[in-house]
């Protein structure tokens, strides 16, 4: 690291002084050159001016010795021009050798009375010079051959050399400079490498999991300022990762507390998390990052999951074969993000309870059924030959060996349906035909308590059911609309489309229920008017049947009520794969 940031910036300082010498030389250098000519012009202008008064005023010296004298004391090449461009006078030269100059831009300038100046190489020389020519006042407009003008010529070669010289230097400077450069960058390579690398060290234990990590800095600089920031950084990732763990350990308490098996899959379908339950679940344990088929391979479990998954909703279902001998609920629910989580709570004993309960119920319910029916024979030959109060006892005995009966025969159904003895035969059914067959039972009853019985017009999609066993969830349903909301006058059954699933209903416009009695109208023996109930006959069983002959078809049973506004109860059945002969499914 040291030598790169060396290198940086020793590269650095060489291009800040490579860019300040070029700008040097190309603009100081010219720019000071521009001003040593200028310089050099102007006291020339001036010793030419005084050339020209002596050349004037001077009779006594003939002009090659004055030539000779001003060339000396100026340190130039003086020239004495008549108007013609004649050279009458030369100090480095023989003015008869010498070519007219009529020509020469300074000259011209002379001529006109003007001060005129040309830098260029001498023909006669052949060095660059600065020529400086100034006009004599004597001769302006005298036609003779006399002196015109005077000029000075200045050799430019010493003012190359000198900028040369300047360059030179500047070169040589720059070279130090450089050294000095490599020197400053080695001194401060080694100072930020040595920063930098505690840097690096530091992010090395935070990436390693050193959480409690620190930088020690006393510098304010950028670095510093980088440094106290990461070290900052570092204390409340270690305060945040600390109340995590902490989470997490209380989280994995209360999980591996629980009696419920608890097990996490990402959304690739791997085991991310398991509690102690589930790992005594299977013969060889939870092995994370493994498929969860490998842990468990009941595929009510996987499905579930995998429904979950993709849906994003909660889902149950029921295992059997996680553990020989055991039932669970599962209930998958989705994690935020991705994958999913599911409980299994054993059921194994609660079911063993259950079925123990319905093989009761129905065998005493069973074992009833005959002694019950005896009683009620025997009770109406009694009747028949009995008077007075002994007959009308006798009645009694037999209304209530009926309702007795009448309940076994409740009980008994219930128990075979809650168990699944009962073997439905799942046929495509038009709605119409369901609901004409049940209004048909139940309107001469209707007529005689005065009660219209109608069927509105249902839809014509047809629906998977056992006619005989969605005809007793109907009965029951009209049955106790005629009991308990004849006073409405009327009752209304139909049908209609709800999505994925057909909804019937039964509708009467009695005195309603209350609220708070509409989530357990669907409990066995639960009444809201428990009176009335028992004078009418009712064995508190109807609609508990109702609810498993419609879950058992795989739909949903509900009711609707306010008081006043009569009921409304209502059933989904599964729409038909086919389509019932003249109807559309």
């Amino acid at each position: 690291m040291r030598n790169r940031v060396f290198f940086k910036l020793l590269l650095m300082f060489v291009l800040v002084i490579a860019a300040v010498t070029a700008t040097l030389d190309v603009a100081v250098r010219r720019s000071w050159e521009r001003s040593l000519r200028d310089q050099i012009q102007l006291a020339l202008t001036e010793k030419a001016r005084m050339f020209a008064l002596r050349v004037e005023n001077d009779r006594q010296h003939p002009l090659q010795q004055i030539a000779h004298e001003e060339a000396r004391v100026a340190s130039a090449r003086a020239t004495v021009i008549d108007r013609s461009g004649k050279v009458l006078a030369e100090s480095e030269a023989d003015p008869d050798a010498m070519e007219n100059h009529a020509g020469r831009p300074e000259f011209i300038e002379a001529l006109h009375g003007h001060i005129g100046s040309s830098v260029r190489s001498s023909r006669t020389i052949g060095t660059p010079f600065l020529y400086v020519a100034v006009p004599l006042q004597s001769s302006a407009g005298a036609a003779d051959a006399g002196p015109a003008a005077v000029r000075l010529a200045y050799p430019l070669a010493s003012l190359h050399q000198t900028t040369a010289r300047v360059h030179h230097t500047l070169l040589w400077t720059s070279g130090l400079a450089v050294l000095v450069a490599m020197a400053l960058s080695l001194i401060a390579a080694q100072s930020v490498a040595r920063r930098l690398r505690r840097i690096v060290d530091f992010a090395s234990r935070i990436a390693a999991g050193d959480l409690s990590a620190r930088i020690a800095q006393d510098s304010s600089d950028e670095i510093g300022r980088v440094a106290m920031a990461l070290d900052a950084t570092a204390h409340q990732l270690e305060l945040s990762f600390r109340d995590v763990r902490t989470g997490q350990q209380q989280l994995e308490t209360l999980l591996n507390s629980m009696q419920e098996a608890v097990i996490a899959i990402s959304a690739d379908g791997k085991v991310q998390w398991a509690n102690r339950v589930m790992s005594r679940l299977t013969a060889s344990g939870v092995r994370l990052g493994a498929p969860v088929v490998e842990t468990v391979r009941d595929p009510d479990f996987l499905r579930a999951i995998t429904e979950a998954v993709q849906s994003g909703g909660v889902r149950t279902t029921r295992a059997t074969s996680i553990l020989a001998g055991r039932c669970y609920n599962v209930t998958a629910a989705p994690m935020p993000g991705a994958g999913a989580v599911a409980v299994l709570h054993d059921v194994t004993e609660i079911e063993r309870v259950e079925k123990t309960r319905r093989d009761f119920v129905a065998n005493v319910s069973h074992e009833l059924r005959t002694p019950l029916t005896s009683i009620q024979g025997y009770a109406e030959t009694l009747s028949e030959s009995a008077a007075g109060p002994e007959r009308e006892f006798l009645e009694i005995i037999r209304k209530n060996a009926v309702r007795m009966a009448t309940l076994t025969e409740d009980l008994l159904t219930l128990a075979r349906v809650e168990s699944g003895e009962v073997a439905f035969r799942f046929r495509p059914v038009a709605p119409a035909t369901m609901l004409e067959e049940a209004a048909k039972s139940f309107r001469e009853v209707a007529r005689s308590q005065r009660v219209e019985l109608v069927v509105e017009t249902p839809t014509e999609r047809a629906v998977e059911a056992d006619t005989d066993a969605v005809h007793q969830v109907l009965a029951n349903l009209i049955d106790n609309a005629l009991k308990y909301a004849a006073g409405g006058g009327r009752i209304v059954l139909g049908a209609r489309d709800a999505g994925a699933a057909v909804e019937f209903c039964v509708r009467d416009f009695g005195p309603g229920i209350a609220s708070e009695h509409l989530p357990r109208l669907f409990e066995r023996f639960y009444r809201v008017d428990k009176a009335r109930s028992r004078e009418s006959g009712g064995t508190g069983l109807g609609l508990a049947i109702a609810k498993h002959i419609v879950r058992a078809h795989g739909g949903t049973i509900r009711a609707e009520s306010a008081l006043g506004h009569g009921s409304t109860f209502l059933f989904t059945l599964p729409p038909a794969a086919v389509a019932v002969a003249g109807q559309q499914s």
